[in-house]
Formats: C-alpha cells, structure tokens, sequence
C-alpha cells in the first residue's frame, strides 16, 4: 500500500507542479548555471546505492590556493531560498516514482557514513528513504545526529499509513515556518563523524 501510494501521489504531483518545476530549472540555469540538477549518490533500501536528483543551490566557488569552499560560502542567494522553501526537494519524486525513495522515511545521508552507523543506527535502512521524515519534523537539520538517528529508527519501528499521513502533514506546516533548515553555522548539518564514547 505504502509502495502504490508513493508512486500514485508522486506521478500526480509532478504533473501538477510541472510549470513550477521548469521555471526553477529556468532559474537556476540563469542564477546559477550548469548543471541544473545535483546528482548524487545515496545509500537507499538496505543501504544500496541510488542517484539522488535535486535542484543545484550551490555553485562551484574556489578559494585564492584553488580549492574549492565550504558549503555554506558556495550556497547562493538563490539556493538559499530553495533549501528553506525546500523547492530544491522537488526533483526527488522522479526518486519515489523510481522506487529509490518513498516520500516518508529517514532522510538518505551520505554514502560515507555507512560504515560509521552502529548496529542499531543502520536499521534507518531498513525503509526506503523518504523525501521528509519523522526527524524531519522534529527539528530537521537544527538536532544532533544521535536525535536524528533516534528518530529515524523509532519511525521505522513504528511506521504506518496514518503515520505518514501526520509527517506529510507536519512537514507541510513546518516547510511554511521554514524551521530547522540549518544547524548554526552550517549549511545544513556538520559532517557525522562515527559514534564516539
């Protein structure tokens, strides 16, 4: 039921976001350039790999020693608009229609960090990876890992149908008060670094 939801909400959201769709991709070719999408590889079901697709927010800015900079001075003016209005999100149902992503579960991190989780902090993976989730809406990037991770195995134990259905919701409101875009300092989130005692 999970699967056939996804994939019917998806299909009908792009269709009806689709003049949306192309004027940010418009937009981001003139702000910022090419490529329009950032493509990456992400650990999905189980942890295999999946191209992840979103809207590019940041360029490719290098210091004066040539080496390219931190996140949050390559993130535009523009790209930030689309990470607080989570616009650069968008391109992600392609991922769900695929199959890569559900549009609830735990957030797909970075392919680095795999081998860095505990036992228990790997079970996100026990889920398709979700374009919001149930750490999503309880603080988004503004939590510490350890909180993420807490969050995202307890909605793996628990998910439903009616749960989702409260995600989708409280991610709506939250997205409107664009809260816990950032951690302090960051762009999103501090790199995880393992689980030190």
């Amino acid at each position: 039921m999970k699967r056939l939801f996804d994939f019917l909400i998806s299909f009908v959201a792009l269709l009806f976001l689709m003049p949306i769709f192309l004027l940010i991709a418009l937009l981001v070719r003139v702000k910022i350039g090419s490529p329009i999408f950032f493509i990456q590889l992400r650990p999905g079901l189980h942890g295999n790999a999946f191209s992840m697709i979103k809207f590019r927010t940041m360029n490719n800015s290098f210091s004066a020693t040539g080496e390219l900079l931190s996140d949050a001075e390559r993130l535009t003016r523009f790209g930030r608009f689309l990470r607080t209005t989570s616009l650069d999100e968008l391109p992600e149902l392609w991922n769900v229609i695929k199959g890569d992503m559900s549009l609830v579960g735990p957030r797909p991190l970075l392919m680095e960090y795999l081998s860095l989780y505990s036992s228990e902090q790997f079970r996100r993976h026990n889920l398709r990876p979700g374009i919001t989730g149930w750490a999503q809406v309880n603080g988004r990037n503004a939590i510490s890992w350890q909180e993420r991770f807490k969050y995202d195995v307890w909605y793996v134990e628990n998910q439903s149908f009616w749960l989702d259905m409260k995600i989708i919701w409280m991610t709506i409101k939250k997205v409107l008060a664009c809260e816990g875009i950032s951690a302090d300092g960051e762009a999103t989130m501090p790199k995880f670094t393992g689980n030190k005692e």
